[in-house]
Formats: C-alpha cells, structure tokens, sequence
C-alpha cells in the first residue's frame, strides 16, 4: 500500500462516518480510528519500518477499501498545495502570532500560507492558485515529505 493509498483511506474515513477500519496484508497493517471530535488517528506497521500515530488496534472492515475511491473522486475539483522540500510545517510564523491561513479563507496567488523549516531555515510557503482553503491536511509541528499534500484549495 503506498502513501497515496493511504492518504484516500484516511480522507475516506473521516468523510464516511466510520469509526474503524484496519487491514492487514501479508507485511503490511493499518488501523484507522475516529475520534469523537472529528479527528482521524492511524497506526500502521511495516516489517523493517514502524509508521505511528497515537491510539489504534481493533476489527478489521475490509470493504472499505473499496469505497475509498468514490470518496477520493469527491476532491477532484479541489487544487492541492503540495510540500516543496522535506521538513517540519509550521501554520503560523511564532507560536503567538495568527495562523497563515485558516479553514474557509480565501486566498491568492502567492499568498503565505505556511512555513517549513528545513535545515533550521524557515520557508515560506506560497499559494500558486487562488481560492479557498476547504481543509487543511497537515497538523501543525508536523514533518513533511517532499511533494506531500499540505492544504486542499477550492479554486475561484
């Protein structure tokens, strides 16, 4: 299962109203569990490589996986802002200073709308689209890859 799987599951989960669903394959497994405050918790596990997140082990639901791609159908008319570099997110410059952007607000063409810290150099991150910010994809103080999805713009 590859990240791009496992983005889909995660937004398919949170969206569907499910409150677990695990799968297991031959050297894979994830567990992915809702919490009553709409927030999505996964734990998976690779042979040589442990990906974690706080919580997880139960039942398995295995048709769920094929929902998932109806689901992920739902995002094509949003435009993704992707990680340029590997590094740690930032939403706001300080932590006593306002977020970037938040959940609903419109943006433009090079607008800010986070930092990532690479190599202890701060980034700034601009939009390349203008729109509105429908969700943002990545919790603050969190590492990123390169490439990986950051925050889902409707375009205007």
């Amino acid at each position: 299962m590859d990240i791009k799987q496992i983005q889909d599951l995660i937004r398919f989960v949170s969206k569907s109203g499910v409150n677990e669903v695990a799968i297991e394959q031959k050297d894979f497994k994830i567990t992915i569990k809702t919490t009553n405050q709409e927030q999505v918790v996964y734990q998976a596990t690779v042979p040589v490589q442990t990906v974690a997140a706080p919580a997880a082990a139960s039942p398995a639901a295995l048709p769920a996986t094929a929902a998932a791609e109806p689901a992920a159908a739902d995002t094509t008319n949003y435009v993704t802002i992707k990680s340029p570099m590997i590094g740690t997110f930032y939403r706001s410059a300080s932590p006593d200073k306002p977020l970037f952007v938040n959940v609903g607000d419109e943006i433009k063409s090079g607008t800010v709308v986070c930092i990532i810290e690479a190599m202890k150099l701060f980034n700034e991150i601009e939009s390349e689209v203008s729109g509105r910010i429908v969700k943002v994809l990545v919790d603050n103080a969190s590492p990123v890859e390169y490439d990986q999805p950051l925050f889902l713009v409707e375009p205007i």
